[in-house]
């Protein structure tokens, strides 16, 4: 196999992607054709009806551009505090004498990320593993409709770069590591955000796959790799007519994102015509006229670089007042499609549909459910298991709605999974629950004071101090909540608690375990402490409005018993519902795939006293699984958003079936995935990293290195079965293949199967090709008996290679292989056809 980073080496991405402009009129055919391979996109008009620009849009941008002064336009150009402070992420002031209105842009990943409430959706990763378009864009809708209704004119989402490592941080909040599901669903997402009036901004453009020195490292890749992979959702993005698009942090080639011209003018705008505006992220930007120049129209979220820099450029004849012009007439000309500019936009909703925003959470929640395993009929439960169930592990208590970051939204509601199950159980039931893993700690045993909700006034600072008597040396973990500033919290004279860096600190706060079920934050820290007296002194300042602390903590005796109360409540229950966690956030990858803290100890001690135990994961991504041989059933919930515990309580009653496909490979180890083993790919060595796994992204690696996988790309089971038949894939008028089959329902209950299609490489030429590749799918709902005929096109751009001696696609014809599965490892149908030279 060719080793793709050869390319690096030889010529630079830069100077290869610059050519591509150039080389686009040469291109084979097949770079115009439309990336959606199912029916519900291909049937979606090609841009939502804001993204073309209303006749008159032009000339009246150009008025306004004449009547603004340089300091007006430079406003338009950065961010700035919002002086209403409606907790949005950025605001930019507008041009009252000219009529041109503020801009809020809010986060949304999940749903709309400001102060007030909002409807938290599932995350972006358990929409996508529903496999259907048709609901990207109902998901965009709701985040649309709602965007406006809180005031908001830009959201910043969809994210879009690829799953390319399982450590990476912010996994959950994008949609999977193959190219076409990928753009699929960011276009139909984008679609819906857009057909509500707010402007959608894909992001992180682009290679921004990971959070480990994400505003530094630099990421080198092959210019076939780019285009066959992480380029391909931004693409679909812009052909969707997003409005904006969001440059990453990280730098490609040795250029930081947000000031490549490469990847700003040469591929945004020269070869895909984007005609939106390109902001930096939060503080991604590093110059001025270097990065106007190269194509970064909006600094945010301050004006660094982009305020009294960028004018003094213009006065002193350094940077051409038009090059200004440019990038205000890109932002200008997006707010008039909008209609922001002469008020024909569409009146803002009085009021958020709660309703409405909670039905299609479970709608997603229910669709992206995904069943691992299922031994011995241990779903859904009926019956005996149905009547007697303990429910343990933490999340089984606390709703785990959102991850943490830009993508954690305020919920209106989050029922826990306890109280769901319990009621969905009915009167008669036996459910209990036992916490298994302590999150938040136990009161601390001092002597001299006691910190379990101790009040600081307003204006006052207080200072507590005790003592702590250990018998034997021990591993301590302590845990602070608080609702103000973080106390001060000091063990012998050793803080515990200190600040840290400003991103750390920003991202730390959201989550799972960063916060108490009472609101409170949280903070932890673990020592090993010696025998004897041990000195606690906590100083906690009231601030402006007060404030509620605590001190406690956790140790291997108090874990112990949470452990065996767990037991106890499995022994005792005819079946278990466990529930495990993996708190992921923006600002830091993951360590290990093993589920954190004593978890993994907790399953194997749970399924030994009762073997009809399911795991249900409420994780960002993949994680490892030495305990699966021992389970009942495993379900893949992700962070299911605020309907999460009714969503979860329908598919394990058996009221729907598990919906969810994976839309990532999960590895059987931290040893054994296209990332492990190899620190140039990832986190990078020498603030390099390279993409030398090349086209051979996800699944395809898995394919390329003979590794099998834990759970395979596209899997998920059922509680009905089906059979596949009659499989023919033919030439297609557009340069592609029809690809048609017929699938039936051969189980008693109604379910939800996803055939998936894989197609091989062409034999004619001779650029690297991954061995299979997702070439279409369907998502098909069937009641038991029912048979229904497919048909899926596979379109000629699936079926094309870029390449980098030509800078443009070309088409693998000759005689393609294409099977049809239920994941990317099984197979149920295998067809032949011929693709021919356009």
């Amino acid at each position: 196999m060719p080793d793709p980073s050869e390319n690096v080496s030889r010529r630079t991405t830069l100077r290869l992607l610059t050519g591509a402009a150039a080389a686009a009129a040469t291109t084979a055919p097949a770079a115009t054709a439309a990336a959606s391979t199912t029916a519900a996109a291909a049937s979606t008009p090609p841009a939502t009806a804001r993204a073309a620009a209303p006749p008159s849009t032009g000339g009246h941008v150009d008025a306004l551009i004449a009547r603004l002064t340089l300091d007006e336009k430079l406003t338009l150009l950065h961010g700035a505090q919002e002086p209403r402070g409606t907790g949005q992420a950025g605001w930019v002031p507008g041009v009252p004498r000219l009529g041109i209105p503020p801009l809020r842009l809010a986060d949304g990943p999940a749903g709309v990320r400001v102060r007030a409430r909002a409807t938290a959706l599932p995350a972006p990763v358990m929409l996508a593993s529903a496999f259907d378009p048709a609901l990207a864009r109902a998901y965009g809708r709701t985040i649309g409709h709602e965007g406006r209704a809180l005031g908001q004119d830009v959201l910043l989402s969809p994210m879009v770069n690829l799953i390319r490592t399982p450590y990476a941080g912010r996994n959950f909040e994008t949609f999977s590591e193959d190219p076409l599901l990928t753009s699929d669903l960011v276009a139909e997402e984008i679609r819906g955000i857009q057909d509500e009036g707010l402007i959608a901004t894909v992001k992180h453009f682009a290679l921004n796959n990971q959070e480990k020195d994400r505003t530094s490292v630099d990421v080198r890749i092959g210019e076939q790799a780019l285009h066959e992979t992480e380029l391909r959702g931004f693409e679909a993005a812009v052909a969707a007519g997003t409005g904006a698009v969001m440059g990453a942090y990280n730098k490609v080639d040795g250029v930081h994102a947000c000031e490549n011209r490469a990847l700003l003018t040469g591929v945004l705008r020269d070869t895909w015509g984007f005609d939106g505006w390109v902001m930096s992220d939060w503080d991604a930007t590093h110059s001025t006229v270097p990065s106007l120049t190269a194509g970064l129209d909006m600094e945010m979220p301050a004006g660094r670089w982009y305020g009294d820099a960028l004018r003094r450029a213009v006065r002193d004849g350094t940077l051409p007042e038009a090059a200004v012009d440019r990038s205000v007439r890109r932002l200008l000309t997006v707010m008039g499609r909008f209609g922001l500019l002469d008020g024909t936009a569409p009146a803002r909703p009085a009021a958020r549909d709660r309703d409405a925003g909670a039905r299609l959470a479970y709608r997603v929640a229910v669709a992206g459910a995904t069943l691992l395993r299922n031994e011995h009929a241990t779903l859904p439960l009926t019956g005996p298991a149905a009547r007697s169930l303990a429910v343990i592990g933490p999340t089984g208590t606390v709703p785990f709605a959102s991850g943490g970051g830009s993508a954690h939204v305020v919920p209106d509601r989050a029922d826990s999974p306890l109280d769901a199950l319990t009621a969905r159980a009915g009167d008669g039931a036996r459910v209990t629950h036992a916490l298994g893993e302590d999150l938040y700690g136990k009161p601390l045993p001092l002597h001299g004071t006691a910190l379990d909700g101790q009040r600081v006034p307003a204006g006052k600072t207080s200072t507590y101090e005790g003592t702590l008597t250990l018998d034997a040396p021990d591993e301590w973990t302590f845990v602070v909540h608080y609702d103000g500033e973080r106390p001060q919290v000091l063990v012998d004279g050793t803080e515990l608690f200190a600040r840290q860096d400003r991103e750390a600190e920003l991202f730390a706060g959201f989550g799972l375990v960063s916060t108490a079920p009472d609101g409170l934050k949280v903070r932890r820290r673990t020592l090993a402490l010696p025998a004897g007296r041990h000195t606690v002194r906590v100083t906690a300042a009231g601030g402006a409005h007060g404030q509620l602390f605590r001190l406690r903590h956790t140790t291997p005796a108090t874990r112990a018993a949470d452990v065996a109360e767990a037991v106890r409540a499995a022994r005792a229950a005819h079946s278990v519902v466990l529930f495990a966690y993996e708190d992921a956030a923006e600002g830091r990858d993951r360590a290990t795939l093993a589920l954190p803290g004593h978890q993994e100890a907790l399953i194997h001690a749970v399924t030994a006293a009762n073997p009809r135990t399911t795991v249900v994961l409420n994780t960002s991504s993949a994680v490892t699984m030495p305990w699966l041989e021992r389970t009942g059933a495993v379900l893949q919930m992700y962070y299911p958003g605020q309907e999460g515990a009714a969503a979860t309580a329908a598919v394990l009653f058996g009221d729907t079936d598990p919906g969810g496909r994976l839309t990532q490979t999960f590895p059987a180890s931290d040893t054994r995935h296209p990332t492990a083993g190899d620190p140039r790919r990832y986190p990078g060595t020498g603030g390099v990293q390279e993409y030398s796994e090349g086209v051979h992204t996800g699944y395809r690696w898995y394919d390329a290195q003979g590794v099998e996988p834990l759970f395979p790309f596209g899997h998920g089971l059922s509680y009905t079965t089906f059979a596949f038949s009659g499989l023919t894939v033919t030439p297609a008028p557009d340069g592609g293949l029809t690809a048609r089959f017929t699938v039936r329902n051969t189980g008693r209950r109604t379910g939800v199967t996803v055939p998936q299609l894989y197609a091989g490489p062409s034999p004619d030429l001779t650029l690297d090709q991954p061995a299979w590749a997702l070439a279409g799918y369907r998502r098909v709902t069937l009641e038991p008996g029912q048979a229904r005929r497919v048909t899926v096109p596979i379109t000629a751009r699936t079926l094309s290679s870029w390449d980098p001696a030509r800078h443009g696609w070309v088409l693998g014809t000759g005689t393609r292989t294409v099977r049809l599965g239920t994941s990317a490892r099984e197979v149920r149908l295998t067809a032949r056809a011929r693709v021919l030279p356009r």
